[in-house]
């Protein structure tokens, strides 16, 4: 009888549920989406039930789109955007919203942090980390001091994967690959850290966190009330799971050192693996990876892919007649390419800081714009901009692993995500870095990646060296223009220097408030 694996993979607003083969082929895949809620500045969340209900949609449409017998999917595995907060009370209860991966309310919690040099004396050496505003420990720091009722209502802290997998199974556990991305574990004993919590002044939430899982242990298994809702087949066995970051690596055969992972989508994800860490300043993340004796070192911010979708929601979506696009999301982004397509990179000097949800400039709150436009510069330049700026992006974050591993370019770039739907783009990428690119054909690199959890759990391959031979299929190879060298590596540096030249203006702006007008009474 033929066998299959789900991999169920929660985004900032969507969760997807996919079905492989054992040799990697998707058989079916079923989206749904969520509303992002913003209650106020810098707050990203969502609404719990709504997640749970989208949740099981998306995994009762993949079922119903694959027309197979339920009973031969062999495992189930979860992955979803690291950090973020989702709290659980009794019985399952919601305490509040889901605080999602983009939010940054406890962003002045974090500068705190990162000024005191007790941070790189206490936290860094056992994290390997750098603390940002919507990790964990900064958003239960700040539910300390302005939510404090929350903490007697929770029983669970769990990240998105977590909580999936809760659902499915009712048992409560906190995978070690997500737990590892948090800054409240111990890269080294690798388990939670007292003496990090102590550290953040959230001591007392160690009392809330559920046993700690790896990623290919049996965790669960689909409930009577589970099947019913999802058509998934009671007993079905339930893996850990995967942070998304992992399970993105894993999904482009990230299994050999020296070679370097590059997911767009969201988060601009640029990543290697190593049989040893070190403690780096300002290094994004050092996680355990679920290869014996492996770590995943890892640079990202949310500066890739998504910064296209805002300025089409934004800009373009609305006027797709008056600029005569078909009004379909794919069209839109294949009329965005042919725009880049018709603008030589030396006709335009126009730089884009792609920080719409984020930046990974160095400085806190540096907001996304564009510099260098005039009376000149057409739709297909800004558009352009927005493609190179985001290429740049990832660059930036590839230097800063460079200079931790100056080999990691040594293999061509193995390249997935949202922007490999658009040849162009491709190519962009291969003539900014001047490297090969190994398109790795996926297009969910999550559910991908954590279906071979589900696989390792299940017995089927021995390990994720094995998943990853299985279930990983190159679909072409793009390679770098070197005449194109020169004029991207200008531009890049235009794009550096402009970053740097920006760091007061992104002060001044975060610091201004403005002053609405005084009403003046008239006296006649």
């Amino acid at each position: 009888m033929p066998e299959y694996l789900m991999g169920i993979d929660n985004g900032g607003t969507s969760s997807k549920a996919a079905i492989y083969d054992l040799k990697g082929r998707e058989v079916a895949q079923c989206t749904t989406y969520t509303n992002m809620l913003i209650p106020h500045e810098y707050w990203t969340e969502r609404d719990m039930s709504e997640l749970k209900q989208v949740n099981f949609s998306a995994i009762r449409g993949a079922i119903e789109k694959a027309c197979i017998n339920p009973k031969d999917i062999i495992g189930v595995s979860t992955t979803g955007h690291g950090n973020g907060l989702y709290l659980i009370g009794e019985n399952g209860s919601y305490v509040r919203n889901g605080i999602i991966s983009t939010d940054n309310r406890a962003h002045k919690v974090v500068e705190k942090w990162l000024s005191d040099e007790n941070y790189e004396k206490i936290v860094r050496p056992r994290t390997y980390a750098t603390i940002w505003s919507s990790q964990p420990p900064a958003l239960l720091k700040w539910l300390d001091i302005n939510e404090p009722e929350i903490y007697d209502k929770t029983k669970y802290v769990f990240m998105i994967t977590d909580l999936v997998r809760y659902w499915l199974t009712g048992k409560a556990g906190f995978e070690v690959s997500n737990a590892s991305g948090t800054s409240l574990f111990n890269q080294d004993t690798e388990n939670y850290d007292k003496y990090v919590f102590e550290y953040f002044g959230i001591g007392k939430w160690m009392k809330k966190m559920p046993p700690l899982i790896k990623s290919a242990e049996k965790a669960g298994e689909i409930t009577d009330e589970v099947s019913n809702e999802t058509g998934l087949s009671k007993g079905t066995l339930v893996a850990g799971g995967l942070i998304d970051i992992t399970a993105s690596a894993l999904s482009t055969g990230l299994v050999k050192h020296n070679q370097l992972s590059i997911v767009t989508g969201t988060w601009s994800i640029n990543q290697y693996i190593d049989n040893k860490i070190t403690v780096v300043k300002d290094l994004f993340m050092t996680s355990d990876y679920p290869l014996e004796k492996e770590y995943l070192l890892t640079e990202a911010s949310p500066t890739s892919g998504s910064n296209l979708t805002w300025f089409i929601d934004t800009f373009l979506k609305a006027h797709s007649k008056l600029l005569k696009i078909v009004d379909d999301e794919s069209s839109v982004y294949d009329y965005c390419s042919r725009l880049v397509e018709s603008v030589k990179p030396w006709e335009s000097k126009l730089i884009f800081y792609p920080f719409i949800f984020g930046s990974n400039a160095g400085v806190a709150n540096s907001s996304a714009g564009f510099i260098g436009a005039t009376k000149e510069t057409s739709l297909a330049k800004f558009v352009s901009a927005i493609y190179e700026g985001v290429c740049f992006a990832h660059k930036a974050h590839v230097e800063k692993l460079m200079k931790i591993n100056e080999n990691v370019l040594d293999k061509p770039i193995r390249i997935a995500g949202g922007i490999t739907n658009s040849q162009i783009w491709l190519q962009m990428f291969a003539n900014v870095f001047q490297k090969p690119l190994e398109l790795v054909n996926v297009k969910e690199n999550g559910a991908l990646g954590t279906s071979m959890a589900a696989g390792v759990m299940a017995g089927v391959f021995s390990d994720f060296h094995v998943a990853a031979e299985n279930m990983v299929n190159i679909s072409k190879v793009i390679k770098p223009d070197p005449a194109m060298a020169e004029i991207y590596q200008q531009k890049y540096e235009l794009y550096k220097k402009a970053v740097i030249n920006q760091a007061n203006v992104w002060s001044d702006i975060e610091d201004t408030v403005l002053s609405k007008p005084k009403i003046i009474e008239r006296i006649e």
